[in-house]
């Protein structure tokens, strides 16, 4: 499958870009990051240095993704939302000096297969995104997703759980240590750790 890079894209030449991938009007993927084979890049996104996505990973338009963030296979990024990747960002020092790209301190993201982040959300940095898990339009993401979870708000809240169709699931059955939670609208089965469940607010 032919790779499609948009001319206004700037690609650098040290990027990976795997097959079928498609890079459109004016994103720019910087040097030694990596884009899984059938992704879709969209207008405007931002993939910095050493950003890892996975296969089939779809990227809205005008998203934001910095140093240290890990994307899974199929993970969708709504129109710009946004990933950082310092706690304690500063421009210059107490001094006054501007700082260089070494006067910082990395912490590392990472979104799990499947998961789906909303229009505008934020992904404050040193967070895990569970599989198949979604993030609502605006939220703002401080704390690990669990797998399957359901979040919105600012500061981002547990609301309930989500089928891999993205449908809300309820539970079904439960013992000691898990629940199984049917799908609203597909009737699939999914498990969750009791202990998880219980945390919904």
């Amino acid at each position: 499958m032919p790779i499609r890079i948009h001319p206004t894209a700037d690609v650098s030449p040290l990027a990976t870009i795997g097959k079928g991938s498609s890079i459109w009007h004016q994103a720019q993927i910087r040097e030694h990051a990596v884009v899984g084979r059938e992704c879709i890049i969209s207008k405007g996104v931002y993939v910095d240095t050493g950003v890892v996505l996975g296969d089939r990973v779809k990227v809205q338009n005008y998203v934001s993704i910095y140093h240290g963030v890990e994307i899974e296979d199929g993970v969708f990024c709504g129109p710009h939302c946004v990933f950082t990747n310092d706690h304690t960002p500063r421009a210059v020092d107490p001094d006054g000096v501007l700082k260089s790209s070494d006067d910082w301190e990395l912490s590392r993201t990472r979104v799990c297969a499947g998961a789906s982040i909303g229009a505008n959300a934020t992904i404050v940095c040193g967070v895990t995104i569970g599989r198949w898990a979604m993030v609502g339009a605006g939220a703002v993401v401080t704390h690990n997703v669990p797998d399957y979870g359901l979040v919105m708000g600012n500061p981002a809240r547990l609301r309930g759980f989500v089928c891999a169709c993205g449908h809300r699931l309820q539970a079904h059955t439960s013992d000691a240590s898990v629940v199984t939670a049917r799908c609203s609208a597909c009737a699939r089965l999914t498990t969750i750790p009791k202990t998880v469940w219980e945390m919904v607010r």
